[in-house]
């Protein structure tokens, strides 16, 4: 009988999982090759680009969709959403995390000197994407903390260029755009990759310590141009007004010219005719404009009728005297009236020596 002991069956068992073991390692090496090739897939989304580096050097870039790249550490994927309007705040923060607070003002960025050596609060928002994920990811270490700095020093310059006087009231839109144009190149030299799209300022004022006067003179400086618009409306209204009614005296002048130039024309041409008339037939000629006068002229003489059965010696109307002298001397001045025109007829010249 054969008898065997507990460590012969240990020997024996350890030599046939030390022949196994061999077989057994290959399968496992091969699943965990595989599993650490599948960890190449990767995903990159709408409006995001996958850049690819291998042993840190940026081989290629990635389109949306299911993409592929040899698994860590041989290489390696980072994906940059470059359709994202990224918001940035100077002076002021809204947000947090994530997660919207009520505004805080930030004063040691929002106080600034401006041209005319006043002190204002101004607050900006800037907008921006990324335009180069490389320069992005490669270039700058931080390039949202330097875009932050930028645009602070952006906005300072421009605010420093402008009196407050611009900055509170016409000004404003020339500083967001001079602002969004020097920022712009201050990222360009620095490389980050970054393209701004949009440059807000959203509040100007003074400090708070002088804010209330700064807002009456420019209540009054708004007053003072709504007093001059008026004016000029005024004016515009006034002169044009004025001028028509040159025009109009003018067209008025110039018609009562033509009329009297007309009128005379027209009385020169009667005395001609009468002239011709009075060359055929002077005495008669002459008494007809006798007795024309005559009837022209007692029409407008007062007329004084006298009772005979009235003594003589008493005068009936005392104002007798006067309204006699005022009929002789119409008579007289119409009989001088006569004799004249009958004179300039004798001394006038026939038609042929007029013409």
């Amino acid at each position: 009988m054969e008898i065997r002991y507990p460590e012969d069956s240990l020997r024996g068992g350890g030599g046939q999982a030390v022949k196994l073991l061999p077989k057994m390692i290959l399968p496992v090496l091969l699943l965990l090759a595989g599993l650490w090739l599948t960890t190449g897939f990767y995903m990159v989304d709408p409006g995001e680009v996958g850049v690819v580096r291998q042993f840190g050097k940026e081989v290629r870039q990635s389109a949306p969709g299911l993409r592929y790249h040899l698994p860590w550490p041989i290489e390696r994927a980072d994906k940059v959403n470059v359709e994202e309007v990224r918001v940035d705040e100077i002076g002021f923060r809204s947000f947090h995390r994530g997660r919207a607070e009520p505004v805080r003002r930030v004063s040691e960025e929002a106080l600034m000197l401006t041209g005319d050596e006043n002190i204002v609060e101004a607050q900006l928002i800037v907008q921006y994407q990324v335009q180069d994920p490389s320069a992005l990811l490669f270039r700058v270490a931080e390039p949202e903390t330097v875009l932050h700095s930028s645009a602070e020093v952006a906005l300072r310059s421009m605010v420093g260029n402008t009196t407050i006087d611009d900055l509170l009231t016409v000004g404003r839109e020339k500083v967001q755009g001079e602002t969004q144009g020097f920022l712009q190149r201050l990222l360009d030299a620095y490389e980050t990759g970054l393209r701004v799209t949009e440059v807000r300022l959203q509040v100007v004022d003074p400090p708070e310590q002088v804010k209330d006067a700064f807002h009456e003179v420019v209540r009054a400086r708004e007053d003072r141009e709504r007093l001059i618009n008026q004016a000029l409306g005024y004016q515009e209204d006034l002169i044009p007004r004025a001028r028509g009614q040159a025009q109009k005296i003018i067209r008025e002048a110039e018609g009562y010219r033509e009329e009297r130039i007309l009128k005379a024309r027209g009385d020169a041409a009667r005395f001609l005719a009468l002239f011709e008339e009075y060359q055929k037939s002077k005495t008669v000629t002459r008494d007809r404009l006798y007795l024309e006068t005559v009837e022209r002229v007692l029409p407008q003489a007062g007329k004084i009728l006298v009772d005979t059965k009235v003594n003589s010696t008493v005068l009936p109307i005392l104002p007798l005297e006067t309204a006699s002298l005022g009929a002789s001397a119409l008579s007289k001045k119409a009989l001088a009236e006569t004799q004249s025109s009958a004179e300039e007829l004798s001394r006038a010249p026939r038609r042929g020596e007029l013409l």
